[in-house]
């Protein structure tokens, strides 16, 4: 897009690099409802494509037509048919469901809670809300816009009252699409149609009005006029608010070439009140909607943007590509707007009302200039509207300064105020305009003008503002603060109004810093509770305390504030930090010595400290006389006995909690201890037990209890416990404290309900302690089974009631084992029955019985039997035993066994088996089949057949009859003999005696079927015929019929023809299946039933006779497999139905033209894909044309069609195929002209794909017929890259050069196309025709950069004297890698290095010139070294240009002077060689300034090599970097006296005197000695170097020394040598120096120590009072040692002793120092009296 157009656009995104196929990409798959989704529905998935998450794109696996997500909520819609459904993303749930009536063809989001649906006829809205509500209709679909236009829009009012439905279709003049929009009132119910493509709602604010305007923009385009309209007009107004806002429509200017083009989409930009209308072609025109002008108009794609939304935060629009998927984004470039409205439109108008409008920079010209004309005719008020309308263009100082200087006109306000009033009305008010506004209000006296203003946010808040209305109001001078994030007055105003706590919060959300300490100095003894409030905020401020928490305790405390210092450390400490445990054990301590220790109980109470010092706290407590809080606090058992000696004053309740806190060796050490105290806290102890019996154990406990004998204790302890352990010994305990006190009830209780305790041992016990009430013993025995004891003991103890009891009221079914007892101890009978008869229907008969059997007292049983029997009752067992009574008495037992219903068969008919086989089989019989295997043995061994037989008929139980039918095979596989006889005696009398006297049909029938199941063929047909054939009340029953026949297939083959022709009455369906089944195999007796039944006598229904014959022919063919047999068949039955049969068949054996004939005599085109498809593996084409025409008569599908074209091309009958082609039909012609094409039916694929305009496929068959020109023809029409590609690779074999140079220019377009194009033409040697090609192709409109490229690469290799001239022609449209890849094969460097050059990259441009010598020059290489990223290749360069150009060595170091390591250089030229060093001397005095030892070295060892003593003398003095002590050692032996010197000076410059001097002496330099021996101040030195000049009898030298060092010459030293050596005349100087210097400094000394005049003295005691602290402003002067001045003596620094009143301080001193203070009076911050560093000492 070209700079300074009006509109930003680009591309953001491409679906196909998401992986989104192509056919999805399009109108009704892909769809985008805002800017947060795109939604596409693939074949079998979903694709979520997130906007707000980097384009990540989520698959679901989900089968559906359509897909719509939501347009701010994570909700999507799913259509698949007439189902729609709503799912919640982020739950994962489903919302809602529903069944539509009609296909929808349209839906959308109208808002994020709604769903609109378009179907044929009407438009349904669906809201997210209520699980069941079904869509609600809102309007039907107008005639205009009916059911042959396709719905493109839908959106809705923003106040939901009209609806704007849209469409397109097709126009009554070819390629003309016509708009066709509905505009529908909710309110009203009324529909008006639009003639126009798009449309949309949206709401603007226009001047002058105070409610928003909402207005319907849209496009008009009627089908006879070929103008282009625009229209805004507002809807739903209240018409008692006035008219209705409407623009006279404005024309659009469509461009001639755009002529047929229509819009698709118009979205609103309510950012900025601009409509964007986009079209089909991919023009976008931009629309202002106050003016309804056209502002902007181009181009933007030449494809269509079938999906758009609008940007709510940016204003910009999204639109996605049809096909291609390129999502793009067009929005307003507001810079732009309007220096192009200005300069391109010339409407200074609509720039004017723009501008102010949206605020937009180019129109402040146009401003001043109507401003200027306004004022100067004295409009006011227009003037102060327009700069309001101006956006910031007018909106000056100077503005207000014109406004200030007009007078006010009599009667009207002023000027100033009028701007004021209109800039208000239209908005907030600028930092300058709202300082002047307040200062004329707030000296009128109306701040609550102000505070109305504020609260409206019509004024810019800043601190000046603040400042004009803080002397007016506190309150809203801090709202003005806070809203100009002016922290400090902020503060200031929080201060003044004493909200304290407010500042720290504040200053910290605010990221503000300020001195807290000295604010909380300041307020601690002026407000000591405003003090306590900031220090709690400062210490609870978020990022942790912004004051030293102990500092301030210690200041709180020093102000003996107790009670604010308790409640600072309780915020401070509210983290409970681990760290803070010393301040949590003084705040406790304060309020336990201060007289406050309900203050820490409190606190204590609380829980919220746990760090500090508890065995210090609890001593502390403990002296309070808090033992709770003392016991709380030790952990030593002693301490804690010591406590408890006063468990009598602590809370019991304390006391039983307490004991949860301790170890279990400590709670039983202190429970002891508690109990030898007496029984004073037996209870408390007992509360103890009973809480923690768990953790402390009972075994335990009850020790404790009875080593203290306190039976009573142990026995409430266990009593609480009992009923909860499972300990066996608490409740052996219990029961036995509970025995010992006499509580018999409760033992009774646990012996009876308790399941733990060890029964043996209380059994034991019990019995030992013969207690005078048994019943414990009792229900231990009855639990456990002890009864035979029991009874004994009561028994032998002469307690016989309680075993009447026992038996009575405990347990009466115990009775047997206690008559048991009794009988074996002898008892008297009377009293057994005596029992027996009290207990009654109580006691189990069947052990009872069982007892008395093996006693032999069973007789003795019958009264109390015959007694329950009276009573009614029904027990088996009562019964039984009776029975057996009866049975050995012989009292009438058969009447008793065939009457009496209670008793069981199973037990007296084993017992009568052996007395009576008779009565047992009755007693059998009773059983109703429970003992039909007794019966069955028992018939069997005593020969009972008959009465079985009938037994077995009556039954008809057919399990029993194959229990007696069925065969029994021995282990070796044979018969047993007699069992088989017994067997056949049984079926004798079935088939002789019982079936015969039978005349129930059920009964017949069920023998009949356990004869089947018997598998017992034989005796079944004989039984049969003599029921069916020989005449009975069953012949003609159809089941029989049926099961003879079917016996017979089973067993006799040879009757099943003869029982078939007699009988009439049987399924001749079923039993002819089972003829054909595979296990019988009797296909012409099943043929022979459908031909019978097939008959009109046996069968009257036509259908059902077809049905048989079809049934018949199936046999012959499927199963017999004769189709010459069959084909008789159809001949003589002639039926269609038979005929398809036949063919099927005959497809199955591959007899396709027979199987053809047989269809079309059955007109059955039901199989004609199995037709077609033999009908082509058999190649029969000419055969099956007329089955495929007969086929078509009744069938209009896709493969007939296909398959008869296919035969048509195959038969070469291409006028037939050209004739159906052109008719209608439904082939698939693409896919048949492919096989055609495939199969190199060329002429017939041509005819094919010129029916469809398959251009590309077309092209090839042109090809292939090597009709080149018309596939050149078809190419173009096809404009498909492959097809010019294929045409052109042809044309090229062909050596049409012209038509291959035509394809290949088209297809070279194309970026990845063009290396098969060069692959092609290289392999066939046309290389002047490539690139021949390629400098074509330079020409094209749309030449690409790979074209220019490939030409290079192309020159590279057949013209390279074209290379250079190429590159630096088209450089910038080159890929210059590729290019320079190719260029280096070529060995053509020097393009080469130009194109690393021109693509800066210098790196590779440098190597290529070092590496090879033909591509080097001079001025380029310094060009490019200075460019190279990678600094290693500079040295690389060095080293080239030493060793291949060493005279430019200098050059490159000039130029690589500020890039380059000069030490590593320097070592670079030492490795060289010595010449290499010659060869840099001039670049190393370059760079000497550097002062680098590398380069100071090498230029010293040149001088020395050179023996240039001066230049190595001035680099010594001006360079010292360098091992200067090597170098004066390698000098001290030179030839030349010079360097020596320098060595000594070297030397003196090190501080090295010694060896200085001592070379000196060397060589006679002895004023160079003296220098050296002065510089050194060493007097020691001085005096060796006097007493040499003495020993070599060198005076003057001696003298000159004196003289030179005079400053560092002892006095008695010089005179010392003068009077030894007689240098009297030579030490004289020195001497009358040195008494000159001494009386100076004498009267020096004089003067200072003179006493002052008294005159000075007293102006010098009053200066030093003056300076003391407290009086004046002097600084403090400190002693080195004293205290604080004016502070009390007795403590240092003045601070109160402790003892002598407030709080004790020591603890918040430094460790290890007396009283917290540091000696000397040392405040902790290291200074005297805590003063700071820089007090004057």
């Amino acid at each position: 897009m070209a700079a300074g157009v009006p509109i930003a656009f680009q591309e953001v995104l491409n679906l196909q690099q998401l992986q989104v196929p192509e056919t999805s990409i399009k109108h009704g798959l892909t769809t985008m409802e805002s800017d947060k989704w795109i939604v596409s529905v693939e074949p079998n998935q979903v694709s979520l494509i997130d906007l707000q998450n980097q384009a990540q794109v989520t698959r679901r696996p989900i089968k559906a037509e359509a897909a719509l997500m939501n347009p701010s909520i994570n909700i999507l819609a799913l259509r698949s048919g007439k189902m729609i459904q709503m799912f919640n993303l982020d739950t994962k749930s489903k919302l809602k469901s529903h069944d539509v009536d009609s296909p929808i063809v349209f839906w959308k989001w109208t808002s994020s809670s709604n769903l609109a649906l378009i179907t044929a006829t009407s438009v349904y809205h669906w809201s997210i809300e209520g699980a069941d509500a079904a869509p609600t209709k809102i309007f039907e679909r107008h005639a205009t816009i009916g059911s042959n236009t396709q719905i493109i829009n839908y959106t809705v009012s923003p106040d939901t009252k009209w609806c704007l439905l849209g469409g397109i279709s097709a126009g009554s003049t070819p390629g003309v699409v016509n708009g066709n929009m509905q505009l529908y009132s909710v309110e009203k119910k009324v529909s008006q149609p639009l003639s126009g493509h798009g449309g949309s709602f949206c709401s603007i604010k226009l001047a002058g009005r105070e409610d928003m305007a909402q207005c319907l923009v849209f496009h008009e385009k009627k089908p006879e006029d070929p103008s282009h309209r625009l229209f805004v007009m507002e809807v739903g107004r209240d018409p008692s608010k006035g008219a209705p806002h409407r623009l006279p429509p404005t024309q659009i200017p469509v461009p001639p070439e755009a002529a047929s083009d229509f819009p698709v989409s118009l979205v609103i930009d309510a950012k900025n009140d601009v409509a964007f209308l986009l079209t089909k072609a991919g023009f976008v025109y931009m629309f202002d909607i106050h003016s309804g002008k056209t502002m902007f108009r181009t181009r933007i794609t030449q494809e269509t943007m079938f999906v758009t939304c609008a940007q709510a935060s940016t204003g910009a629009v999204f639109g996605i590509t049809v096909r291609t998927g390129r999502v793009y984004r067009v929005g307003l470039n507001g810079a732009n707007l309007i220096p192009y409205i200005v300069n391109t439109l010339r409407d200074n108008d609509l720039a004017i009302k723009v501008a102010g409008r949206l605020g937009l920079p180019g129109a402040e010209h146009l401003y001043t200039q109507q401003f200027e004309a306004l004022m100067g005719a004295g409009q006011v008020k227009e003037a102060a509207q327009l700069v309001a309308s101006s956006g910031t263009a007018l909106r000056t100082p100077q503005t207000i300064a014109r406004f200030q200087q007009i007078p006010a006109e009599p009667g009207a306000p002023q000027p100033v105020f009028q701007y004021f009033s209109t800039l208000l009305e239209h908005g907030k008010l600028n930092e300058q305009e709202s300082i002047e506004l307040a200062k004329p209000v707030l000296q009128q006296g109306r701040p609550q003008l102000m505070e109305k203003w504020l609260k409206d946010d019509k004024l810019h808040c800043s601190e000046a503002l603040g400042d004009l209305i803080m002397p007016h109001d506190t309150a809203m001078a801090l709202s003005v603060y806070l809203r100009s994030e002016t922290h400090a007055k902020a503060i200031q105003c929080f201060v003044q109004r004493g909200e304290y706590d407010k500042i720290v919060p504040y200053s910290t959300s605010v990221g503000y810093s300020m001195d807290y300490s000295s604010m909380l100095s300041q307020l601690l003894f002026n407000n000591p509770q405003g003090a306590l409030d900031l220090a709690k905020g400062l210490v609870s401020a978020e990022g942790g305390p912004l004051i030293d928490i102990q500092a301030t305790a210690e200041a709180f405390l020093s102000s003996n504030r107790v009670q604010e210092t308790t409640a600072f450390l309780l915020e401070a400490l509210k983290d409970n930090k681990e760290e803070h445990a010393y301040l949590q054990t003084k705040l406790l301590e304060i309020n336990l010595i201060g007289g406050a220790p309900q203050v820490a109980d409190a606190i204590m109470q609380n829980g919220i400290l746990t760090h500090y010092d508890r065995a210090h706290i609890g001593k502390l407590c403990e002296r309070a006389g808090m033992w709770q809080r003392a016991a709380e606090h030790y952990s030593d058992i002693n301490d804690i006995k010591r406590v408890f000696k006063n468990s009598h004053q602590m809370n019991p309740e304390f006391v039983v909690t307490y004991f949860g806190k301790l170890n279990r060796e400590q709670s039983i050490a202190l429970l002891k201890d508690m109990m030898s105290r007496g029984p004073s806290n037996m209870q408390v102890c007992v509360e103890v037990a009973k809480k923690y019996n768990d953790e402390l154990g009972s075994e335990e406990l009850v020790k404790v209890f009875e080593n203290a004998k306190a039976t009573e204790g142990l026995y409430y302890y266990l009593g609480a416990v009992v009923n909860f352990s499972e300990d066996p010994v608490v409740h052996f305990k219990y029961i036995q404290s509970a025995c010992m006190l006499g509580q018999f009830k409760e033992a009774e209780r646990v012996c009876r309900d308790s399941n733990i305790y060890k029964p043996e041992q209380v059994k034991e016990y019990l019995k030992n302690a013969k207690l005078p009430d048994p019943r414990p013993l009792i229900h231990v025995c009855d639990r456990y089974d002890f009864v035979d004891e029991l009874t004994e003991y009561l028994y032998l103890n002469s307690l016989l009631q309680y075993v009447e009891v026992y038996v009575t009221k405990v347990s009466p079914a115990k009775t047997p084992q206690v008559v048991g007892k009794l009988f074996d101890l002898g008892a008297n009978e009377d009293f057994t029955k005596r029992i027996l008869m009290a207990v009654g229907t109580a006691c189990p008969v069947e052990e009872m019985v069982e007892i008395a059997e093996t006693r032999n007292r069973l007789r003795m049983l019958q009264p109390w039997l015959e007694a329950r029997v009276a009573t009614g009752s029904t027990e088996p067992g009562t019964h039984n035993s009776l029975g057996k009574i009866y049975i050995q008495m012989n009292k009438d037992p058969k009447a008793f066994l065939t009457n009496n219903m209670f008793y069981e068969p199973k037990v007296l008919g084993p017992f009568c088996e052996s007395l009576d086989p008779s009565l047992a089989f009755v007693a059998y019989k009773k059983g109703a089949g429970e003992c039909d295997d007794e019966l069955i043995k028992i018939s069997f061994t005593h020969g009972l057949f008959r009465d079985l037989a009938r037994y077995l008929v009556e039954r008809q139980d057919l399990e029993l009859w194959a229990k007696v039918l069925t065969k029994e095979e021995g282990e070796e596989g044979d018969i047993d003999a007699e069992k088989e006889a017994q067997r056949r005696q049984l079926i004798d009398q079935v088939v002789e005696w019982a079936l015969p006297e039978s005349e129930s049909a059920d009964e017949v029938s069920c023998t009949v079927k356990a004869f089947m199941a018997a598998d017992l063929p034989g005796e079944l047909i004989v039984l049969l015929e003599r029921i069916i054939l020989q005449g009975s009340d069953f012949s003609d029953n159809k089941n029989l019929q049926n099961l003879l026949i079917l016996t017979a297939i089973r067993a006799d083959h040879t009757k099943v023809a003869s029982y078939i022709d007699q009988l009439d009455n049987f399924d001749a369906k079923d039993i002819a299946l089972i003829c054909v089944s595979e296990s019988h195999m009797l296909y012409e007796e099943a043929f022979t039933i459908y031909v019978k039944f097939a008959r009109p006598e046996h069968t009257t229904d036509k259908d059902e006779q077809i049905e048989m014959q079809v049934l018949a022919m199936g046999v012959l063919v499927d199963f017999m497999k004769d189709l010459d047999r069959a084909k008789t068949f159809a001949n003589q039955v002639d039926e269609k139905p038979v005929w398809s049969k036949l063919g099927n068949a005959q497809l199955e054996e591959k007899m396709a033209a027979d199987a053809i004939l047989s269809f079309i005599s059955a007109e059955d085109a039901s199989e004609y894909v199995r037709v077609c498809a033999e009908a082509n593996e058999a190649e029969i084409y000419a055969e099956v044309i007329p089955f495929l025409k007969m086929a078509r008569k009744n069938l209009q599908e896709n493969l007939l069609d296909t398959e008869l074209i296919y035969a048509y091309a195959k038969t070469n009958n291409l006028t037939d195929l050209e004739k159906f082609v052109n008719g209608p039909n439904v082939a698939n012609i693409q896919s048949i002209g492919d096989r055609c094409f495939s199969e190199g039916l060329y002429n017939a694929s041509k005819l094919l794909f010129k029916s469809i305009n398959n251009n590309s496929k077309l092209a090839l068959c042109h090809i292939h017929l090597e009709e080149y020109r018309e596939a050149v023809a078809a190419a173009s029409l096809a404009n498909n890259v492959s097809t010019w590609k294929q045409v052109c690779f042809a044309c090229l074999k062909a050596s049409e050069f012209r038509l291959a140079a035509t394809c290949g220019l088209e297809v070279i377009k194309y970026p990845d196309h063009v290396d098969d194009v060069v692959t092609t033409y290289s392999d066939l040697g046309h290389f002047d025709h490539l690139v021949s090609l390629f400098e074509q192709g330079l020409g094209l409109e749309d030449a690409h950069i790979g074209i220019f490229t490939e030409l290079g690469i192309l020159y590279t290799k057949h013209v390279p004297e074209k290379v250079m001239e190429h590159c630096k022609v088209f450089f910038s449209k080159l890929n210059v890698s590729k290019v320079v890849r190719a260029c280096e094969r070529a060995r053509l460097f020097k393009p080469a290095v130009y194109l690393y050059m021109q693509d800066k990259q210098a790196d590779s441009a440098v190597k290529t010139m070092s590496e090879h010598s033909s591509a080097f020059d001079n001025d380029l290489f310094l060009d490019a070294i200075v460019k190279v990223r990678n600094a290693e290749i500079m040295y690389k360069a060095v080293s080239f240009y030493l060793s291949m150009h060493p005279m430019l060595f200098t050059r490159l170091m000039e130029v690589l002077e500020d890039l380059v390591d000069h030490s590593r250089v320097v070592n670079q030229l030492r490795r060289t060689g010595d010449w290499a060093l010659q060869l840099g001397q001039a670049y190393m005095k370059t760079i000497q300034k550097e002062n680098l030892s590398a380069v100071n070295e090498a230029l010293n060892e040149l001088y020395i090599e050179d023996e240039d003593y001066e230049s190595l003398r001035k680099s010594i003095d001006k360079f010292q970097n360098f091992n200067m002590i090597a170098l004066a050692s390698k000098l001290a032996t030179h030839e030349l006296l010079e360097f020596r010197r320098i060595s000594a000076y070297v030397y003196r410059c090190n501080k090295k005197w010694s060896q200085s001097i001592e070379l000196s002496k060397n060589d006679r330099m002895w004023k160079d000695c003296i220098d050296t021996a002065n510089e050194s101040a060493d007097e020691e030195t001085i005096e060796e170097l006097l007493r040499f000049f003495c020993a070599t009898s060198e005076k003057e030298c001696f003298c000159a020394a004196l003289y030179t060092c005079f400053a560092h010459v002892r006095p008695d030293v010089a005179v010392e040598l003068g009077w030894l050596n007689g240098y009297h005349h030579f030490v004289m100087p020195f001497l009358v120096q040195n008494m000159r210097q001494t009386y100076e400094r004498l009267q020096v000394l004089e003067k200072r120590t003179q006493p002052p005049k008294e005159e000075d003295a007293q102006d010098q005691i009053a200066q030093t009072y003056g300076q003391l602290g407290g009086f004046g402003n002097g600084m403090l002067m400190l002693e080195n040692g004293g205290g604080m001045g004016g502070m009390p003596g007795g403590m240092p620094g003045g601070m109160m002793p402790p003892g002598q009143g407030g709080i004790d301080m020591s603890g918040f001193g430094q460790s290890g120092v007396p009283n917290g203070m540091p000696p000397g009076g040392m405040m902790p911050n290291g200074m005297p009296g805590g003063m700071p560093p820089n007090m004057s000492m």
